[in-house]
């Protein structure tokens, strides 16, 4: 079914962005556009979600061009669930960002760029055509590069360059596929891919072809052994930037991976193999990194890699089980991942530091504060009946199904290691007494009681998210299995897009 407001979502912060072009210096100006920009966007999503989810895939062909030779945009469950998530990661890192972030970096264009970087991923959700992808996840790395740059510290740019140079090589093998997949295919419409690669002859070009995407999406998504850019990267910019960073973009990766190994690359025993591997040591290597880190944000970096061999994994078994949990996972995932690092900048606020060490007795002086981080942690470690417990049920029973007890022996060890580290966060920074040896720097009790709201609404408002994810996981299961389904029987969203 045709409906042209599938790309509001992309022209909502568009607009923003560029209304506040025109409000350069007003920063408290610039900070209610992006709220409601943002609010506006969140509703946007949830009409599109349940425009798709109770009815049909939607599709819009830009400049009225027929696929598979005009661009197409396709919203299906999968890519609205992926935007209605980041609508939501976006408010709240917006809300966060009107105290979190400083005018002096406002004054750089903090929000525009902001704004342009989450119109880039919805972009990158809803469009059809493989080229345009490549489009939108170029907008994303221009727009977090200057993100992470902003204020211009030593540590953040020499952040910036090991980011870019990474995201630099995964455009270069990305573009290279599409190159080689036109060329054997005369097609950059992935619906039109998906009919026509199976009918190419020499079945080993395309397996060499997926490579490239395999390598290209992996460094993007941080798998092993393409991750160490991200845990040098995160833990440099501001905590909002690191927030919308850690909940957002190596998922647009494994949405890219997700869409073109279920759509296009329908993995074989060999793809499934390789998967499986790196999901393994993506998470081996993500949990045991996290091990001997002190810097809160440092620690939430290697638990981001961790987490993300979880889904790899998932998709690595490639049965309808595996990718409910993966899905489910993924869901849960952003919505976490970016509400630690937004209480990883509220723990600078409290206590001038990121530091462990330094840290100590905030639950004594925040008690409610603390509990409601407690829930976060609780759901991230996966403790029942909360959000990242669910998931794993799916990926342990599809694991024993397909005999990968490998896979399951990393799951286990990832979800031990995970459990400690937070067990050893919370010892260090809540329940021990105050470090005495060292200076607190409390910025928060200074603030005004609205600033002190906006650090601590959004949290709040992911940590509700999270338990709704948790508590009411029979319906998301109920997302997630509708996802895997599409991805299974790829029937429905060619017909949508094709005609046929």
């Amino acid at each position: 079914m045709i409906d042209n407001q599938i790309i509001a979502t992309v022209i909502v912060h568009l607009f923003t962005a560029i209304i506040q072009l025109g409000f350069w210096r007003k920063t408290v100006t610039q900070r209610v556009l992006s709220i409601i920009g943002c609010f506006t966007g969140f509703l946007l999503a949830l009409n599109l979600f349940s425009k798709v989810f109770n009815g049909s895939i939607l599709t819009m062909n830009a400049g009225n061009w027929a696929a598979p030779f005009g661009i197409v945009f396709v919203a299906d469950t999968l890519s609205t669930t992926l935007v209605l998530l980041t609508s939501i990661a976006a408010l709240a890192v917006s809300i966060f960002s009107a105290t979190g972030v400083g005018r002096a970096r406002m004054l750089y264009g903090y929000y525009p760029i902001f704004h342009f970087l989450i119109m880039g991923l919805n972009g990158a959700f809803l469009t059809g055509d493989i080229f345009n992808l490549y489009v939108w996840f170029e907008v994303v790395i221009i727009s977090s590069f200057v993100l992470l740059t902003l204020g211009g510290r030593q540590s953040q740019l020499e952040g910036a360059v090991k980011y870019m140079a990474m995201n630099i090589l995964a455009s270069t093998f990305f573009l290279t596929g599409i190159g080689i997949l036109y060329g054997i295919t005369g097609t950059l419409n992935m619906a039109d891919l998906a009919l026509k690669i199976p009918k190419v002859q020499d079945q080993s070009i395309v397996t060499l072809t997926s490579m490239f995407f395999l390598i290209g999406f992996g460094i993007k998504s941080a798998v092993f052994p393409l991750y160490f850019w991200l845990p040098s990267s995160y833990h440099t910019p501001p905590s909002a930037v690191a927030a919308t960073f850690g909940g957002l973009l190596t998922k647009v990766g494994l949405y890219a991976l997700f869409r073109v190994f279920t759509l296009m690359f329908i993995p074989n025993d060999f793809i499934k193999t390789v998967f499986i591997v790196m999901g393994i040591m993506t998470i081996l290597t993500g949990a045991f990194g996290a091990l001997i880190k002190d810097n809160v944000r440092r620690l939430f970096s290697y638990l981001i890699v961790c987490h993300i061999g979880f889904v790899i994994g998932g998709l690595g078994l490639y049965t309808k089980v595996a990718l409910i949990g993966a899905i489910f996972y993924l869901i849960h995932d952003i919505i976490v991942k970016t509400n630690l690092f937004l209480i990883a900048g509220l723990l600078r606020q409290l206590r001038g530091t990121m530091n462990m060490t330094k840290l100590g007795g905030l639950y004594a002086e925040y008690p409610k504060i603390s509990l409601v981080i407690a829930l976060v942690l609780f759901s991230l470690a996966g403790i029942p009946p909360l959000s990242g417990f669910w998931p794993k049920i799916y990926l342990f029973e599809a694991a024993f199904t397909s005999q990968n007890y490998f896979f399951i022996a990393s799951i286990i060890i990832g979800s031990f290691i995970t459990l400690y580290v937070l067990a050893k966060l919370w010892s260090e920074v809540f329940w021990k007494d105050a470090a005495t040896d060292s200076v607190v720097i409390d910025s928060f009790k200074d603030l005004k009681p609205y600033k002190k709201t906006l650090l601590v609404l959004p949290i709040c408002l992911l940590t509700l998210t999270t338990l709704y994810i948790g508590l009411n996981a029979e319906m998301v299961i109920q997302v997630a299995d509708k996802i895997a389904s599409e991805m299974l029987d790829t029937r429905p969203y060619i017909k949508a897009v094709l005609g046929k």
